[in-house]
């Protein structure tokens, strides 16, 4: 292990940490304002920074961080720190938003159904149980 070398895979793998984090918040921002089509996270550019920083991440074990200078593991803890939280609040988000379209979707699904049937009053009217005529009742003999 060269401990020049980890740094320095280290700060790069910061760097792209700290990226990856301004366009989590830029999505989030983008989100809050109802802009969804103004997420970068879904561009090509940001597919590419994500795949590289996948492969840096795994150039760094665990003896590497542990080994670098500690201010260079600080910063490297409160970027790594950050994203994650990004990371949550991002996919709290979309749950959110993937519930509330799904609720949407299903209401004006019920709504439709509800005018068809009004459209057609007769069909598919709910089985009656058969009554008894009231002559029947009252006199047995037919």
């Amino acid at each position: 292990m060269n401990p020049r070398l980890d740094s320095q895979k280290i700060e790069r793998l910061i760097a792209l940490t700290e990226r990856l984090t301004g366009t989590i918040r830029a999505d989030i921002a983008a989100l809050e304002q109802g802009r969804a089509t103004g997420m970068r996270a879904i561009a090509p550019d940001m597919q590419q920074l994500t795949l590289l920083y996948n492969r840096e991440a795994a150039g760094v074990d665990s003896a590497a961080a542990k080994a670098a200078p500690a201010p260079l593991r600080e910063k490297l803890m409160a970027a790594t720190g950050a994203f994650r939280e990004a990371l949550a609040l991002h996919a709290r988000i979309l749950t959110r938003m993937k519930n509330a379209s799904e609720g949407l979707i299903q209401a004006v699904a019920r709504d439709v159904e509800k005018t068809r049937q009004a459209a057609r009053p007769y069909a598919r009217l709910p089985a009656a149980a058969p009554r008894a005529s009231g002559a029947m009742l009252y006199n047995s003999v037919v």
